[in-house]
């Protein structure tokens, strides 16, 4: 994997991965305009996108039919330098036809086996999820990949 960051203007930076451009921005209270995206801010897009994909690869193989899928997180960071995550709440928002535990099992099994982005945060963050189906809350939990 490899990425390239080239700085555009103030605070703003344009990164470059496979050919695919995004653009990062400090908040103006840190010298940037805020149109961007911070780095913290892509980290929690991050969380959700991997955990997001591996629960929808895992529902389809489970042939739950899904009609709508959201998320939403919620991080708390500490105080001090290295300022960094140290709690998050996701919730899962999960519509369609099928078994809501398998709802459960394909959530769970992301946030203990196999996303990656939030096995990395989980080392310095407590990420605790909330799994919805059908409006209906079916289940907490926190990530934990320590088997």
């Amino acid at each position: 994997m490899q990425a390239k960051l080239k700085w555009s203007k103030a605070m703003q930076f344009e990164c470059t991965n496979r050919e695919v451009i995004t653009h990062i921005d400090a908040t103006s209270e840190h010298g940037g305009s805020g149109i961007y995206p911070t780095p913290k801010e892509l980290i929690l897009n991050a969380m959700m996108g991997c955990t997001a994909m591996d629960t929808l690869s895992l529902l389809n193989k489970m042939r739950l039919e899904i009609t709508s899928m959201t998320m939403d997180i919620e991080a708390q960071k500490n105080e001090e330098y290295p300022i960094h995550f140290i709690s998050a709440l996701m919730r899962f928002h999960i519509y369609g036809l099928g078994d809501k535990n398998k709802v459960i099992k394909a959530t769970e099994k992301s946030l203990t086996k196999y996303c990656g982005v939030n096995y990395m945060i989980s080392k310095t963050c407590k990420i605790k999820y909330e799994v919805y189906f059908n409006d209906e809350h079916i289940h907490s939990d926190f990530a934990n990949f320590d088997g």
